[in-house]
């Protein structure tokens, strides 16, 4: 029987992305020209051309702006989840500045759509070792699932000794929310990241299309994400150093054309509905 995955989007504008936050102030962001609403719709119209429903992790300061956006998003059937308010890294955040600010963008989210909002991605998967106290505060909030921790090693991000599939876990302060980890694949015994996002623009795209075929054939559904910016070739080109710029900017032209294919070769659904097919909610899927 063929598993259904998460298929998720992290609506954030190109000019909020970690890699340019040096570069790019988030009092600046308003003078910067909006492309996150067209290129969200391009990928609306892409998931209803496939008839498949996603996740979209929608940052507050977009919400704020773009309001018709986040109801057209509920409208299409596809489930709202929060990423924060300004896309600042957890880790750099006070407790009582993470907590303001997810709940700002929860309140946003669920004014709009008049439905709750379980789902919270962190921005740059910053849930750490550094950052774990932010657990407590996404169930103390009312989340339901998390979606932040990548069990990878890298430069801004991960817990690499973390389970690689979905699971509940115990906060801290003792509470309970369930983690959806980004997914991996192990080759010559590397975890190798191949969720989506900038890795899917650089792997080859049997690479991609091999890892996740893995985490299936295990049984297990994967998550892949994308932000709207990764099928906008043409955005604007911001001064930066160079290895921003090719994580930013490489293979952007490649994106939608593998999208497609990732559409033919896999099964999705939002990641609600992937946590309720797994039945994750059963008291046998808790990690201490």
């Amino acid at each position: 029987m063929s598993v259904k995955n998460a298929l998720t989007v992290d609506v954030e504008d190109y000019f909020q992305v970690s890699a340019f936050a040096d570069n790019i102030k988030y009092h600046k962001w308003d003078e910067h020209p909006l492309r996150v609403e067209e290129n969200t719709y391009k990928l609306l119209d892409l998931f209803d051309e496939f008839q498949v429903k996603a996740t979209f992790f929608i940052l507050g300061w977009v919400a704020d702006r773009k309001r018709e956006l986040v109801l057209e998003i509920a409208k299409r059937g596809h489930e709202v989840a929060c990423h924060g308010y300004s896309h600042q890294l957890v880790y750099n955040q006070t407790p009582e500045v993470f907590q303001e600010e997810t709940m700002r963008a929860k309140s946003i989210l669920e004014d709009i759509i008049q439905q709750p909002v379980l789902g919270y991605r962190a921005a740059s998967y910053s849930i750490t070792e550094k950052s774990l106290w932010a657990l407590d505060i996404l169930a103390e909030s009312g989340f339901v699932y998390d979606s932040s921790i990548f069990p990878v090693r890298h430069d801004r991000y991960g817990m690499p000794d973390t389970p690689e599939h979905p699971y509940r876990l115990k906060t801290p302060a003792g509470h309970s929310i369930i983690e959806f980890p980004l997914s991996t694949a192990k080759f010559f015994n590397y975890r190798l990241p191949v969720a989506g996002g900038g890795y899917f623009r650089l792997y080859p795209y049997w690479l991609s299309k091999a890892g996740l075929k893995q985490v299936n054939r295990q049984q297990k559904p994967f998550i892949f994400y994308l932000h709207p910016w990764e099928v906008d070739p043409e955005q604007p080109r911001i001064a930066s150093s160079w290895f921003s710029r090719f994580r930013h900017y490489n293979n952007l032209d490649k994106c939608e054309p593998r999208l497609r294919s990732l559409m033919v070769d896999f099964q999705f659904t939002t990641t609600w509905n992937v946590l309720s097919d797994i039945g994750l909610n059963d008291t046998q899927a808790d990690v201490e």
